[in-house]
């Protein structure tokens, strides 16, 4: 399987089909992670495919001294954060939803709930912050890849990490959170916990 640079370079050389299996290799991790910014399924979906479309516009630009993943990810932040400036006032409210549900349906709930809570808090962060943590805990990527989307340094994208995970950690100190994250075992929320019980190690 040939890496993602050397498809960059097929595409360059004018084989369109290197380009699709980029699209191929990337477009989950890029949607899950706009989705993250935007919190709206259908501007996420414009907002990659428009990526994508840029990215095949300008790959003669792409110099290849960062990752295909970390150029295209900046671009897609790019682009999410234009749609945001221009549709900034919209949101929805399914706070007051009442149902009847069993153990396990609770269980489902309070998992939600606990995502929601985090998600609020992050969104309280400054922008820099919130993105850094979402690259590092929802997309695994490395401290260097983070940098590299963000076009800041090493140190700077560190330190925008460590300072939202402390705020974080501290927001949520006064919270029933951690006393109810210790009954589950999923995905994402235990991922988060982990790294915000071990933030001082």
């Amino acid at each position: 399987m040939k890496a993602d640079l050397e498809l960059v370079k097929d595409v360059k050389a004018g084989d369109r089909q290197s380009f699709s299996e980029l699209v191929r290799r990337h477009q989950k991790g890029l949607y899950r992670m706009i989705c993250r910014l935007t919190r709206d399924q259908a501007m996420s979906e414009d907002v990659v495919q428009e990526s994508f479309v840029k990215a095949f516009q300008k790959i003669g630009l792409f110099e290849e001294r960062s990752s295909f993943k970390s150029w295209l990810y900046r671009i897609a932040i790019n682009t999410a954060h234009n749609k945001l400036r221009a549709r900034r006032a919209e949101t929805v409210n399914i706070d007051n939803v009442h149902v009847s549900i069993g153990a396990e349906g609770e269980r489902k709930l309070v998992y939600r709930d606990l995502q929601k809570l985090v998600a609020a808090e992050m969104e309280r962060l400054p922008e820099r912050q919130k993105m850094a943590l979402s690259l590092r805990i929802f997309e695994d990527l490395s401290f260097n890849e983070i940098a590299q989307i963000m076009d800041c340094p090493y140190d700077t994208a560190k330190a925008n990490y460590r300072h939202g995970l402390l705020k974080l950690k501290s927001a949520l100190e006064d919270t029933e959170w951690l006393k109810n994250l210790r009954e589950l075992d999923e995905g994402e929320i235990v991922k988060l916990k982990e790294m915000i019980v071990e933030v001082d190690s």
